[in-house]
């Protein structure tokens, strides 16, 4: 049951989550906010997959969404995000069109991948079981490392750029706060599936739920100014 709670609560953390992030793209736009609520739904539909492969088993599409969604795009998504919030603009509309190219081409190469349940491991869910294996077209899964590696460099490399700047100007020290949360958000799944590969039951779920909770109250932090900075804010 506890492997089968923790993703459905996920899921419904990061469709909260995005609910407030689209919620202030319709207020204030911002190309950085529509691509994090887009990422946080992905976020949502994998943990939501997680759930019911725990709870009722195998079915291929909810594998192939699973996979789509929350092994391939979601960091990648995020990370996006991040980039139009920190490089210029002809740079993030460069790196979107490429996204959206790779991003195209994985979904081609996931619905249409040949799968083998058979290739499932069994037993005590550790969230191994969802890692790719049951895919035995060939040059599908090396799409995962590529998509997850451009969004740990934006996602994690941008918040940390951000904090560090802010703490160096020592302005708007809540968004220092709110980026090293981000960041520390982010790096926790991956974290989680290393310690679910070496065989700890739950360390995958629990990462990503304890990610998605920290992604999503560093967002707040970040964009919610301190009393004291408010209040300079307000007479300068």
């Amino acid at each position: 049951m506890f492997n089968t709670l923790l993703p459905l609560l996920s899921s419904i953390t990061s469709f909260v989550f995005a609910f407030f992030v689209l919620k202030r793209y319709a207020a204030r736009k911002g190309t950085h906010l529509l691509l994090w609520g887009i990422g946080t739904i992905f976020y949502g539909i994998g943990g939501f997959c997680e759930f019911y492969y725990g709870a009722f088993g195998w079915n291929p599409l909810v594998f192939r969404l699973w996979y789509l969604f929350g092994a391939v795009l979601v960091a990648a998504w995020l990370g996006q995000g991040t980039v139009y919030l920190l490089a210029k603009p002809r740079w993030a509309n460069a790196l979107m069109i490429l996204l959206g190219l790779g991003s195209l081409y994985a979904l081609v190469k996931v619905f249409t991948a040949e799968l083998d349940p058979s290739l499932m491991t069994t037993g005590v869910h550790t969230g191994s079981e969802l890692s790719g294996h049951a895919i035995v077209t060939s040059g599908v899964r090396i799409l995962t490392p590529f998509f997850n590696l451009y969004g740990v460099i934006t996602l994690v490399g941008g918040a940390a750029y951000s904090a560090y700047i802010f703490w160096r100007k020592r302005i708007l020290l809540h968004r220092t706060l709110g980026n090293i949360m981000i960041a520390i958000g982010a790096t926790l799944p991956a974290f989680g599936g290393f310690f679910s590969r070496l065989g700890i039951p739950g360390a995958l779920y629990l990462g990503e739920f304890f990610g998605v909770i920290l992604l999503f109250l560093g967002f707040l932090r970040a964009t919610t100014p301190m009393g004291e900075t408010r209040t300079a804010e307000t007479t300068a």
